[in-house]
């Protein structure tokens, strides 16, 4: 009994320090947009930020580029953007949706064949459509714990290659016979055209919406706005055409289209219901990329000399009900504006994913967001969504788009199948 009495007591001072540690930690968060433009030596900082680009699943440029070797060419820019030694990142964070096996294997391959030294750790991660912005949350939220110092979030998929009914996983007796359960595994498009229905988010509202993703993508690519976070990256490419293999150079995203107009959009057919409003026009287009953020505290950054293009406040992740899956950004926006203590107009920027205009639009509606601040260069519906690499993505465009426009305070955030949502705060310096 004596022991028993003793563990007990042991067990609670441990938890009593585990709270206090939670305490103290959660009390480095600034609350209120002037106290987050407040610079301390503990923020957590982004001093590089990059993507490949984003090109078309399946008939792009990237079409017979592997994962991996996306994340080479992805991680070996990164270290010559930022002129890190390798040797001082500890971890390396990865989001993926479809890799087989998650990607750990080719995953720490790929950071050794960077240039990485065997110290650095590895691990992949898969959150679905906010797996890169949950790399990201981790490596930031191990800085902050202070189990390293400095680390690397990123998210990279290769729809061309792992894309298909192979990524589709079987359920069990058990799971099917459980309604909620069950609901996971519905086709997103399903889901979609479901919500579009019973939210009355007419066509009209989805096609015009998505075309203006298009049109701003197609301004900001002609005024070279991607130009800074995007790597340029050299690959084989076979021509489908003549069947022949080149060594090509990529440097622009190859799925954004001019000319797109809501009557356009109008004229493509339904792609889940004869009489639906989802297209492929007006959802998110299947796609192939990588991107990396390295993250380190400010005084870390002042050490090393790092530039500091930003730095990342505070995230969260919430669940709704699997068939209501696009509600995700509408239920974790108003969470993490709570934890930071913003109010929604006090955010310049919002990149919310466009996985489908439906969804998109009812997170917009919902909250009663200015669409003027809603990705101001386009979003996946014309540039693409590579699932895992989305929200690794996002931070780059983002960050460098406040920059540009002399504004700071920005948020990311998206949708997760099997519902879920997710959301973080930026702020841009």
């Amino acid at each position: 009994m004596a022991n028993q009495t003793g563990r007990a007591s042991a067990a609670q001072d441990r938890l009593s320090q585990v709270g206090d540690h939670i305490t103290a930690t959660g009390s480095q968060i600034p609350k209120g947009r002037a106290a987050l433009l407040e610079k301390g030596p503990d923020d957590i900082v982004v001093t590089c930020a990059l993507r490949t680009p984003i090109c078309k699943g399946g008939k792009g440029l990237l079409k017979d580029t592997a994962a991996a070797d996306l994340l080479v060419s992805a991680f070996t820019s990164l270290l010559q953007r930022s002129n890190i030694d390798p040797a001082l990142v500890e971890d390396i964070a990865v989001g993926t949706v479809l890799a087989p096996g998650g990607g750990a294997t080719e995953f720490r391959a790929a950071a050794l064949a960077a240039g990485f030294p065997v110290t650095a750790a590895v691990k992949s991660l898969n959150r679905q459509c906010s797996s890169g912005l949950q790399a990201c949350v981790d490596i930031a939220n191990e800085i902050r714990a202070g189990v390293i110092d400095i680390g690397i979030g990123a998210g990279v998929e290769s729809m061309s290659t792992q894309y298909g009914p192979q990524a589709v996983t079987e359920f069990s007796e058990l799971l099917e016979s459980h309604k909620e359960a069950a609901n996971c595994k519905v086709p997103m498009g399903v889901l979609s055209e479901a919500m579009a229905k019973s939210k009355s988010i007419p066509r009209s509202a989805q096609d015009a919406f998505a075309a203006s993703s298009f049109q701003k993508a197609v301004e900001a690519q002609k005024q070279g706005l991607f130009d800074q976070e995007i790597a340029p990256l050299t690959v084989k490419w076979t021509d489908p055409k003549t069947d022949e293999e080149k060594t090509i150079t990529v440097s622009k995203d190859d799925g954004i289209r001019a000319g797109i107009t809501a009557e356009s959009l109008a004229k493509i057919r339904p792609a889940f219901a004869k009489d639906g409003s989802i297209h492929a026009g007006n959802a998110s287009q299947i796609s192939d990329g990588a991107a990396v953020v390295l993250l380190m505290t400010r005084a870390t950054a002042l050490k090393l000399g790092q530039p500091i293009l930003g730095k990342f406040v505070q995230a969260s992740v919430v669940g709704v009900p699997p068939l209501l899956m696009g509600v995700g950004p509408a239920a974790a926006i108003p969470v993490v504006l709570a934890k930071t203590g913003l109010d929604k107009g006090e955010v310049d920027i919002y990149e919310i994913n466009e996985a489908f205009a439906s969804q998109c639009l009812y997170c917009i509606n919902e909250l009663g967001l200015d669409q003027k601040k809603i990705n101001p260069k386009g979003g996946a519906i014309a540039f693409g969504h590579p699932l895992g690499c989305t929200g690794a993505r996002q931070v780059s465009t983002l960050l460098y788009e406040l920059k540009r426009r002399g504004e700071q305070v920005g948020m990311t955030s998206m949708c997760i199948g099997t519902g879920m949502g997710m959301a973080a705060v930026w702020v841009a310096e």
